[in-house]
């Protein structure tokens, strides 16, 4: 997990073990999140109406930590087994698959990226765009933020536990990870970390599922 070549909180790289989990092939789509909204009047996230967001099979975005949590308890009792959001280092995990590259699909941008990799775009893409990673995963990395249990600590690579790091007890930010269509390139190396107030919503922001084998 980590690496030398980027960011003072991306160091230093360090093993890491996480017991096994599952995690969605997709991030959370607008479709999905309706049917979520609908059966509980939940708040609507920033942008909601914003007509390039409205098609169903996008990403849903403009939701907060706080909101994907609410979605994750709700979706775990209509399904009957518990989601959660992933931790960081369930995420990188699974963002790396088998290999040490700076993406999922290498250390070149891949050909199927709108736009070649280079943002800001208009608004998200479908989330069943492109290839899929080596571990099965659509869209990691990049298209949307995605929203980590975690809270961040730029030092937590420093003291974190070898298994199961779950970030530190408390904070101000909560983690995520990835790139987003808003961006100026719009894919981001495996192991880039970002944070944001977990009240905050924004519409580059959204969620994948994780569950616990």
């Amino acid at each position: 997990m980590g690496t030398q070549l980027g960011h003072d909180d991306e160091r230093p790289p360090h093993p890491v073990f996480v017991d096994g989990f599952e995690l969605a092939v997709c991030p959370v789509t607008r479709a999905e999140y309706e049917y979520f909204m609908d059966a509980t009047r939940h708040e609507l996230p920033c942008d909601w109406w914003h007509p390039p967001f409205a098609q169903g099979d996008l990403p849903v975005v403009g939701v907060s930590w706080i909101d994907a949590v609410s979605y994750c308890e709700w979706r775990s009792q209509q399904d009957g087994r518990p989601v959660r959001l992933p931790t960081e280092a369930e995420w990188e995990f699974a963002a790396r698959g088998s290999g040490q590259a700076l993406f999922p699909w290498g250390d070149v941008v891949p050909e199927w990226i709108p736009n070649g990799g280079r943002g800001p775009l208009q608004a998200p893409w479908p989330v069943t765009l492109g290839e899929p990673t080596d571990l099965g995963l659509l869209g990691i990395a990049t298209n949307v933020h995605e929203w980590c249990a975690d809270w961040y600590d730029k030092d937590y690579y420093s003291r974190s536990p070898a298994r199961n790091p779950a970030g530190p007890d408390q904070g101000v930010r909560r983690a995520a990870r990835g790139g987003a269509w808003r961006h100026a390139h719009t894919i981001c190396r495996v192991t880039l970390r970002s944070r944001l107030d977990p009240s905050f919503r924004y519409n580059d922001f959204g969620f994948r599922l994780a569950r616990s084998l």
